[in-house]
Protein backbone atom coordinates (compact mmCIF):
# COMPACT_ATOMS: atom_id res chain seq x y z
CA UNK A 1 0.00 0.00 0.00
CA UNK A 2 1.27 3.44 -0.88
CA UNK A 3 -0.14 5.92 1.63
CA UNK A 4 -0.26 9.61 0.66
CA UNK A 5 0.44 11.84 3.65
CA UNK A 6 -1.71 14.94 4.04
CA UNK A 7 -0.35 18.44 3.58
CA UNK A 8 -1.51 21.79 4.91
CA UNK A 9 -3.20 22.36 1.53
CA UNK A 10 -5.02 19.03 1.47
CA UNK A 11 -6.18 19.53 5.07
CA UNK A 12 -7.46 22.99 4.09
CA UNK A 13 -9.58 21.32 1.39
CA UNK A 14 -7.51 22.73 -1.48
CA UNK A 15 -8.02 20.49 -4.53
CA UNK A 16 -5.20 19.64 -6.94
CA UNK A 17 -4.89 21.70 -10.12
CA UNK A 18 -6.21 20.34 -13.42
CA UNK A 19 -2.62 19.81 -14.49
CA UNK A 20 -1.80 17.83 -11.33
CA UNK A 21 -4.95 15.72 -11.80
CA UNK A 22 -3.98 15.02 -15.43
CA UNK A 23 -0.49 13.90 -14.34
CA UNK A 24 -2.02 11.69 -11.65
CA UNK A 25 -4.36 10.19 -14.26
CA UNK A 26 -1.35 9.31 -16.42
CA UNK A 27 0.37 7.73 -13.44
CA UNK A 28 -2.74 5.70 -12.58
CA UNK A 29 -2.92 4.55 -16.22
CA UNK A 30 0.72 3.44 -15.99
CA UNK A 31 -0.05 1.42 -12.83
CA UNK A 32 -3.08 -0.15 -14.54
CA UNK A 33 -1.22 -1.01 -17.75
CA UNK A 34 1.55 -2.63 -15.69
CA UNK A 35 -1.10 -4.77 -13.99
CA UNK A 36 -0.19 -3.68 -10.46
CA UNK A 37 -3.06 -1.29 -9.61
CA UNK A 38 -5.67 -2.83 -7.29
CA UNK A 39 -7.21 0.38 -5.88
CA UNK A 40 -6.43 4.04 -5.43
CA UNK A 41 -8.35 6.97 -4.02
CA UNK A 42 -7.90 10.45 -2.64
CA UNK A 43 -9.50 11.30 0.68
CA UNK A 44 -11.31 14.45 1.75
CA UNK A 45 -9.76 16.53 4.51
CA UNK A 46 -10.08 15.31 8.08
CA UNK A 47 -12.71 17.94 8.95
CA UNK A 48 -15.15 15.75 7.02
CA UNK A 49 -14.14 12.59 8.91
CA UNK A 50 -14.53 10.93 12.27
CA UNK A 51 -12.41 8.68 14.46
CA UNK A 52 -13.77 5.82 16.50
CA UNK A 53 -11.54 4.90 19.44
CA UNK A 54 -12.09 2.08 21.89
CA UNK A 55 -11.37 2.00 25.61
CA UNK A 56 -12.47 -1.02 27.58
CA UNK A 57 -14.52 -2.18 24.60
CA UNK A 58 -16.54 1.06 24.46
CA UNK A 59 -16.47 3.09 21.22
CA UNK A 60 -15.98 6.86 21.40
CA UNK A 61 -16.56 8.93 18.25
CA UNK A 62 -14.52 12.09 17.67
CA UNK A 63 -15.46 14.32 14.75
CA UNK A 64 -12.69 15.89 12.62
CA UNK A 65 -10.70 17.91 12.00
CA UNK A 66 -7.95 16.07 13.79
CA UNK A 67 -5.13 17.73 15.71
CA UNK A 68 -1.49 17.24 14.89
CA UNK A 69 0.75 17.94 11.94
CA UNK A 70 -0.85 17.21 8.55
CA UNK A 71 1.97 14.74 7.73
CA UNK A 72 0.52 12.39 10.36
CA UNK A 73 -2.80 12.24 8.50
CA UNK A 74 -3.68 10.27 5.37
CA UNK A 75 -4.80 12.12 2.22
CA UNK A 76 -5.07 9.15 -0.15
CA UNK A 77 -3.71 5.75 -1.08
CA UNK A 78 -2.94 3.20 -3.74
CA UNK A 79 -3.13 -0.53 -3.20
CA UNK A 80 -0.74 -2.20 -5.62
CA UNK A 81 0.48 -5.76 -6.09
CA UNK A 82 4.26 -5.60 -6.23
CA UNK A 83 6.62 -8.57 -6.17
CA UNK A 84 8.58 -7.06 -3.26
CA UNK A 85 9.28 -3.91 -1.25
CA UNK A 86 11.83 -2.63 -3.77
CA UNK A 87 9.30 -2.72 -6.61
CA UNK A 88 6.72 -0.94 -4.45
CA UNK A 89 9.26 1.76 -3.58
CA UNK A 90 10.07 2.20 -7.28
CA UNK A 91 6.38 2.80 -8.02
CA UNK A 92 6.23 5.30 -5.15
CA UNK A 93 9.26 7.12 -6.58
CA UNK A 94 7.30 7.66 -9.82
CA UNK A 95 4.33 9.44 -8.19
CA UNK A 96 4.09 12.82 -9.95
CA UNK A 97 4.34 14.99 -6.83
CA UNK A 98 6.22 18.26 -6.66
CA UNK A 99 5.96 18.19 -2.86
CA UNK A 100 4.58 15.48 -0.61
CA UNK A 101 5.29 12.20 1.09
CA UNK A 102 4.36 8.60 0.31
CA UNK A 103 4.62 5.86 2.93
CA UNK A 104 5.00 2.32 1.55
CA UNK A 105 3.59 -0.47 3.73
CA UNK A 106 3.03 -4.17 3.11
CA UNK A 107 -0.49 -5.51 3.59
CA UNK A 108 -0.81 -8.75 5.54
CA UNK A 109 -1.99 -11.76 3.57
CA UNK A 110 -3.80 -14.79 4.97
CA UNK A 111 -0.64 -16.87 4.56
CA UNK A 112 1.18 -14.53 6.98
CA UNK A 113 -0.87 -15.82 9.91
CA UNK A 114 -0.68 -19.17 11.66
CA UNK A 115 -3.22 -21.80 10.61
Amino acid sequence: MMIVKASEESEAGVLPTREALAEMGKYNDELTKAGVMLAGEGLRDSSKGARVSFTGGRPVVTDGPFAGPPGQLVAGFWVIRAKDRDEAVEWARKVPFEDGEIEVRQIFEESDFPA
